[in-house]
């Protein structure tokens, strides 16, 4: 079964985000249809482009298009200027031009790093998508964030230059190591919490065959959560209101991730911790109650996820969340639920407040 999603942006910015079940073999055809452009550069790590860098390849061949490879190291930790400057170099060897195409194979790193490049050589050409983790699939690869890291922050230095297509091969996801793989699920349980009740009365329901990646319960779950990110990014492309509510978990998982100088912790892992602190903030508050609370933490333990804080300082976790891009005018914001399916944004909570929440955390 091959589902489509428009990501309405209006006119020709607007894109496809096609979903199935082996479809990258169907690659090379679908982007003949959508772009018409000969020469592409395909970026990848050697894990990824070990697997399915030959059948895309095949693939993109087979439709008459050209195809250069470039190569990153696999790691949140290379999503960094030196890399972008090497893809830049190997761009420049491949020849690309302005109507030549990127296309990002690969996971959330890989994509933004991608896009990146895309959105600065030669002041911006098209690129292509095509996620192989459950993360990229459900998040990154759609709604145009392209970004790298700096030391003092994670995603500091970036662009928004959304995608031609997002081709999305759920078969790919059978290949990821299960910390991989749940690490994923980590940001998909944040659609439910702040957006839409039912689906996350869904991954309660569906949770053991979602956890075991039976086809059917993920291309029914990745389908939805790009359903609700396109809708939020058609209403708020750049971030200026609406859109900020994706980053629920993501300003205490930020800190965790750079205090683990982006390898103790996955992204997914970091965000569903961050997503129990910013719900136990929301309890604090009186947004959230404790029923509804139990119910998220339920929800990680039917997956399997992990959502324990590591034994970092709560003052280096607060530190860092300061550096967060959501801070705004000297202040910090964080979204937090309010109740299940609905959220609230709270401007610069009281730092004493912060450190207890992360301290209770932290005893759990």
């Amino acid at each position: 079964m091959v589902r489509e999603i428009c990501v309405d942006l209006g006119g020709d910015r607007s894109y496809k985000v096609i979903i199935a079940a082996g479809i990258l073999d169907e690659t090379g055809r679908l982007l003949g249809a959508e772009t018409g452009q000969p020469r592409v550069m395909l970026i990848s790590n050697p894990l990824v482009f070990s697997l399915y860098g030959q059948q895309v390849v095949e693939a993109l061949q087979s439709a008459g298009l050209r195809v250069s490879t470039a190569l990153m190291p696999d790691g949140e930790e290379y999503k960094n200027m030196q890399q972008v400057n090497h893809m830049l170099d190997e761009a420049m060897a491949a020849n690309l031009e302005r109507s030549s195409l990127i296309l990002a194979l690969g996971g959330g790193v890989v994509g933004d790093l991608a896009g990146f490049t895309a959105s600065i050589f030669q002041r911006g050409i098209r690129y292509i998508q095509v996620p192989t983790t459950l993360l990229a699939q459900v998040d990154s690869s759609v709604g145009g964030k392209t970004a790298v890291n700096h030391p003092q922050g994670k995603n500091m230095i970036g662009t928004f230059h959304q995608p031609d297509l997002v081709i999305i091969d759920t078969l790919t996801l059978n290949t990821l190591t299960e910390r991989e793989y749940l690490a994923g699920l980590g940001e998909v349980v944040k659609y439910g919490i702040i957006y839409d009740s039912d689906f996350f009365q869904l991954l309660e329901d569906k949770a053991a065959l979602l956890k075991d990646r039976e086809q059917e319960t993920v291309q029914e779950v990745v389908c939805r959560c790009i359903k609700i990110k396109s809708e939020i990014v058609a209403e708020d492309e750049r971030e200026s209101g609406l859109r900020m509510i994706l980053n629920l978990g993501h300003t205490f998982g930020h800190s965790i991730e750079k205090l683990g100088n982006y390898k103790s912790s996955k992204h997914g892992e970091a965000v569903a911790v961050g997503t129990m602190l910013a719900s136990l903030l929301a309890q604090e508050m009186g947004l959230l109650d404790k029923p509804s609370v139990d119910r998220i933490a339920s929800l990680f333990d039917k997956l399997g996820i992990s959502a324990s804080l590591p034994a970092y300082n709560p003052d280096d976790i607060y530190e860092g969340m300061l550096n967060d891009k959501k801070v705004k005018n000297d202040k910090l914001r964080i979204v937090v639920p309010r109740e299940i399916g609905g959220y609230k944004i709270i401007e610069n909570p009281d730092r004493s407040m912060l450190i207890k929440i992360i301290k209770r955390a932290a005893s759990l």
